[in-house]
């Protein structure tokens, strides 16, 4: 069997059996076409460590972030074992491949203050009525209320919403359901939102196939991520200085917590991290911010 087709059947195994986000899928299946160039896509258990090895060099050479080569190494290791697993090659080849070290850079993050002046500065602009107004400052509320993923914020339906306890039903990576707290402020503007915004939105909609979704776009249809990453980058860039996308604001939100006195465990599941590690970045960030403005504030700094 090819390498090439073997990935496709590994692609239907993480999507059918795994479960895994169709963002994850495709970076997989990039990852293992990108092998199967490189080394002329032979059969799968031709593959020799040395071939991956320099796959992952080749792509230093192109200029591979090592974030990248990492990733790369991750998805030739699970497609190997994989094919182990199922008797497709004798031996993974993969056992000795080494992935380069990751520089991990700290998270981007807005102040609270800073935050809540563009929220506020969002529902100034929403007190006109102007329906997609509203949807962005209910959505940015959200965002950084519930500290959710872009992703999990367009796939929420009216239905996922308990506007009695102020809480979001979530499906996050993996198809895991998690259930997560919201405030007052967005409650209000989700409130404003679902009266003045969504049913006139809803209107603009060629077909009713959107109509369980809670955030709409500018035609009707289920919000996509483009459209709250340009929302988002608009009002935040400035803010935290560069780019700065929808997760900037669940790294806001998962700094202030800690900072307010959260624990790391009750963040973690919060945000939906699998693992601990992944939620530990934030330490560091309110270690740094502590340390800053020590150096500021004290005399003896």
């Amino acid at each position: 069997m090819r390498l090439s087709t073997a990935a496709e059947d590994y692609a239907a195994h993480l999507t059918q059996v795994r479960r895994l986000s169709p963002a994850t899928v495709r970076a997989y299946r990039s990852d293992l076409a990108d092998l199967a160039r490189v080394t002329g896509d032979p059969d799968v258990d031709r593959v020799a460590l040395e071939d991956l090895r320099e796959w992952l060099w080749v792509a230093t050479q192109r200029g591979d972030a090592r974030s990248t080569l990492a990733r790369r190494t991750a998805s030739a290791r699970g497609f190997f074992a994989w094919a182990t697993d199922t008797a497709r090659i004798d031996a993974d080849p993969s056992l000795r491949l080494v992935a380069p070290k990751r520089s991990r850079s700290l998270p981007k993050v807005a102040p609270a203050d800073q935050v809540a002046q563009l929220l506020d500065a969002l529902a100034e602009r929403a007190q006109d009525g102007d329906p997609t107004a509203l949807r962005d400052h209910a959505a940015l509320e959200l965002l950084y209320a519930a500290g959710i993923r872009v992703s999990e914020l367009c796939g929420l339906d009216v239905d996922d919403l308990d506007r009695s306890r102020r809480t979001v039903r979530v499906m996050g990576k993996g198809s895991k359901e998690r259930v997560v707290p919201f405030g007052a402020p967005a409650l209000a503007a989700i409130d404003a939102y679902l009266v003045r915004g969504r049913p006139a939105l809803l209107e603009r909609a060629e077909n009713r196939g959107a109509a369980r979704a809670l955030f709409l776009g500018a035609r009707g249809g289920r919000l996509g991520p483009r459209a709250v990453y340009d929302v988002v980058s608009r009002v935040l860039g400035p803010i935290v200085g560069g780019a700065a996308g929808p997760h900037a604001l669940r790294h806001s939100a998962a700094t202030h917590l800690l900072d307010g006195g959260a624990d790391l465990r009750s963040v973690q599941e919060l945000l939906g991290h699998a693992s601990l590690g992944t939620t530990q970045i934030y330490t560091h960030v309110s270690s740094e911010r502590l340390a800053a403005a020590y150096r500021l504030a004290h005399p003896r700094a």
